[in-house]
């Protein structure tokens, strides 16, 4: 059986960043890495589900709306995929930018969190979230296309 593409990766050298994961057709997986690889602690269950919705919603209501495929969490907890179609490297890194900075900011109640809308609505934790992300941010803010391919 063949490997698939995302375990073809060095993990042992993988720091938090923005990486080009791969690039099928029109469509581009960006790995958000939150987390080196194999560092505990991971990130729980309740701040990446928070995460996941305030991206997912602050991105899906942005002007490249249209554009996105896909949000979601990494299985391993050390970060995200997130898919884009017809949408150049700087362009997207800078929406992955912008709606990290937009979440962080993000007060009130988190998106689709009650009971009709998440098979899991209790299960969040914006405070450690916000913290997260704040210090994401902090990683993230300076790349520039050049900073997304992963390290060997």
């Amino acid at each position: 059986m063949d490997r698939i593409a995302s375990f073809c990766i060095n993990h042992d050298t993988l720091v938090p960043g923005v990486y080009v994961s791969r690039i099928d057709g029109d469509i581009t997986t960006y790995d958000l890495r939150f987390i080196k690889p194999n560092t505990p602690p991971y990130l729980p269950n309740p701040t990446m589900h928070t995460i996941e919705h305030l991206f997912a919603t602050y991105v899906r209501n942005s002007a490249l709306k249209d554009k996105v495929v896909y949000f979601g969490p990494m299985g391993c907890r050390t970060g995200f995929y997130f898919l884009i179609k017809d949408t150049d490297e700087k362009t997207a890194l800078q929406l992955i930018k912008d709606t990290i900075k937009e979440c962080m900011e993000h007060e009130g109640e988190i998106p689709g969190s009650t009971a009709v809308e998440c098979g899991n609505y209790l299960e969040h934790d914006p405070k450690d979230a916000k913290d997260k992300l704040l210090w994401y941010y902090g990683i993230i803010k300076d790349l520039t296309t050049e900073d997304l391919k992963y390290p060997l």
